[in-house]
């Protein structure tokens, strides 16, 4: 056995003291400043629709074959979100959703929800598989929710409330078709349908309609070969269509991970590879834009963010010759990863929308679990035993067919999942404990045979299973997730402070096979074809060791050097233009290469030179953006945005062209303020690393 790392042992001691709340620190977008940073949750929200209602936002999305579903978030400020409560609680249409007669619907349910608000009601239309296309409806967003069955079903549907009090609906993939909604919202009107933007056109799929200032849009995505999003514009409803790209490239530097293609044949199945510098379906698509209060626009989007799943992220929106763009001028479909909070009027906490920790101390569920398909109640409860889950064992072949489990969405980029489980009540055949859900799956337990206890991890992947022998009544199970590596580990401990690693490394690929990212999931099934005993967990604990969106604060008033990721060259005041230095060149041992970062609010900073006591400032724009040195301070040429890129190195967007500061790693020239973003590599000459310089 090898002791874990010194950074998880650190966790552990963390970890091995549990308060009443079990509050752990998780990621928060807002940064505290006046600035948030992407993504707004760092787990899986897919096909996001949001709404704004007088001063309030809403906002629902994708949760599939995970029950409840379809989650109603309510924002003062379109960053920070509080949770309102789930539209439906169950969706039981066959055994299917209940992992019955060997069925199942992963990958299926609930998926691209429309949300929309009309004269006093809230509507959330949504896509479910096999069935026709199901309404919720409520007169609070709070609930209660009515569900009713529309008669027709519509692939990726957004619906108009017209101005005229027409109703239409428009949906499809590659070619978009509309219709008028009856006056109940059930049906089709006789005689409507027909196809709006025919096929090759540049839609996609994803459809969200808007009417703004007498124009139809509606933003829609492409995905071939790479994900874009783009504007569809009409002076009527049923066109012709305008088609024009909004966002496109936008990947915050993050390359794909692990794939599975073929979820179909397997295991062990054939894992792609990451492949350098290629982003696929990563960057910015499938999103809508809404209007402030104030008269700002902003753009909502997913990202399909490797095995953590498809993430939501924040744009603003600039308005060109009547076509929204996400991004900012001089950098159009380029959106940020920091930007500045969106003005609606009202100052937001930095929030967290759930608690991911859990003592399981109340009588219901917080609102961070969520069962795999459709639980059966009779089999679990938070009262059986005071401050415990009690998962009660059922016959399954294996954890993918195991009912009863309870899952939340694991976090990014890093987190760790400690469970505490008392299994004195397994009975043969009995596995209970801790599993990352995905395809391929991995999960450690503990096993009970005629022969005892055994400690066990197994790796659907590669069907290995390692085992250690058990002689207990208790024990802490986790999980180490990385996923800017896509990468797991398991661990375990007697004694809630010192953690064995079990198994090999498990890489998590992002797979559409159950169209959501790796989830945390607690389980206990039987494989002897018994009902078997139960397994009481105490505790489950979510560490992030990277959970802000600033990894470090801004080294306001400290002396810095900045380091090319590209080629190790060093910035530096070179006759009053800034220019990269070898590492190795006497000048970058002098005071050229220090600068000092001024504070000038917002998470925006100045740059003066230790040298000359000059700001670094970009004159010109486009190609011409060059980065001088200048006596005083000139503005917002002065001006830089500063851009945490998450994995210790860092971005200056400069706030005169909206681009980045760049140090061309192949003419090691003038430094230019062009970068439109970076790379997944980070090696394109726009990334940094700063030293902080002890004066």
């Amino acid at each position: 056995m090898r002791c874990v790392s010194l950074m998880m042992l650190l966790l552990v001691q963390c970890c091995s003291v549990f308060s009443q709340t079990i509050q752990r620190p998780t990621w928060i977008s807002d940064n505290g400043n006046g600035t948030f940073t992407n993504p707004l949750f760092y787990d899986e929200f897919s096909d996001p629709d949001l709404i704004r209602v007088g001063d309030d936002y809403y906002l629902t999305g994708t949760t599939m074959h995970a029950m409840p579903g379809l989650p109603v978030l309510h924002s003062k400020d379109l960053v920070n979100w509080t949770f309102l409560t789930y539209a439906v609680n169950k969706l039981d249409f066959s055994p299917a959703y209940r992992l019955q007669n060997g069925r199942d619907i992963y990958g299926q349910g609930i998926w691209a929800p429309c949300f929309r608000y009309y004269k006093g009601m809230f509507y959330i239309f949504t896509n479910v598989n096999g069935q026709t296309t199901q309404l919720f409806t409520a007169t609070n967003p709070k609930g209660p929710w009515k569900q009713t069955a529309l008669k027709k079903s519509f692939h990726d549907l957004s619906v108009l409330f017209d101005d005229d009090g027409k109703v239409y609906v428009v949906w499809g993939y590659d070619e978009v078709k509309m219709a008028e909604l009856t006056d109940d919202l059930t049906d089709t009107k006789p005689g409507t349908e027909k196809v709006i933007v025919s096929k090759s056109s540049g839609a996609g799929e994803g459809c969200h309609f808007y009417k703004i200032n007498g124009k139809y849009y509606i933003t829609n995505t492409n995905y071939d070969p790479l994900c874009y999003q783009v504007c569809l514009r009409a002076d009527k409803p049923e066109g012709p269509y305008e088609v024009n790209v909004m966002s496109a490239e936008e990947s915050l530097g993050v390359g794909t991970g692990w794939r599975l293609n073929d979820t179909r044949n397997g295991p062990p199945y054939k894992l792609v590879a990451p492949v350098e510098n290629y982003v696929g379906c990563i960057p910015m698509h499938q999103g809508g834009i809404v209007q402030t209060q104030t008269g700002e626009w902003w753009g909502w989007s997913m990202m399909d963010y490797n095995s953590v799943g498809r993430v939501t992220c924040l744009s603003p929106v600039t308005w060109k010759d009547g076509w929204p763009y996400f991004g900012l001028p001089g950098n159009l479909t380029r959106s940020p990863r920091t930007w500045i909070k969106p003005n609606t009027g009202f100052s937001s906490k930095p929030t967290a929308t759930y608690e991911r920790s859990d003592d399981f101390s109340a009588t219901v569920l917080k609102p961070i679990w969520q069962w795999n398909h459709v639980p059966n109640d009779s089999l679990w409860s938070l009262t059986a035993k005071k401050g415990s889950l009690r998962l009660q064992s059922s016959p399954a072949t294996d954890f993918w067919k195991a009912r009863n489990s309870l899952t939340q969405r694991a976090i990014g980029p890093e987190s760790i999942a400690t469970t505490e489980i008392e299994i004195a009540g397994l009975k043969t055949g009995d596995a209970a404990g801790l599993a990352l859900l995905n395809l391929p799956y991995a999960w450690i337990g503990i096993v009970k045979s005629n022969e005892g206890l055994q400690l066990k991890t197994f790796n659907q992947q590669t069907g290995k299973a390692d085992t250690v022998s058990f002689n207990g009544k208790k024990i802490w199970l986790r999980a180490h997730c990385n996923f800017d590596t896509d990468k797991a580990r398991f661990a375990y401990s007697t004694n809630g402070n010192d953690f064995q690693l079990l198994g090999d490394t498990v890489i998590m690929p992002f797979q559409l096979r159950t169209f959501q990212g790796v989830r945390y999931a607690l389980f206990n099934y039987n494989s002897s074809n018994a009902k078997g005993g139960y397994a009481d967990f105490n505790s489950f604990v979510v560490d992030e060791p990277r959970s802000k969106g600033l990894t470090k604060p801004i080294p306001y008033n400290q002396i810095i050097t900045l380091t090319s990721l590209a080629d190790g060259t060093v910035l530096a005041n070179w006759k009053d233009f800034v220019r990269p230095f070898a590492a190795a060149d006497p000048l970058t041992k002098t005071k050229a290469v220090q600068f000092r970062v001024l504070d000038r609010g917002n998470g925006r900073i100045a740059l003066q030179s230790v040298l000359n006591n000059g700001f670094v400032t970009v004159k010109g724009d486009g190609v011409l953006a060059q980065v001088r040195i200048e006596k005083e301070e000139q503005g917002t040429a002065s001006l830089f945005q500063w851009q945490d890129m998450l994995k210790g190195d860092l971005m200056l967007m400069s706030l005169a062209t909206h681009k980045y500061l760049f140090a061309d790693p192949n003419a090691r020239s003038l430094t230019s303020a062009d970068a439109a973003g970076t790379r997944p590599d980070r090696k394109d000459g726009a990334c940094f690393t700063l030293v902080i310089v002890n004066e």
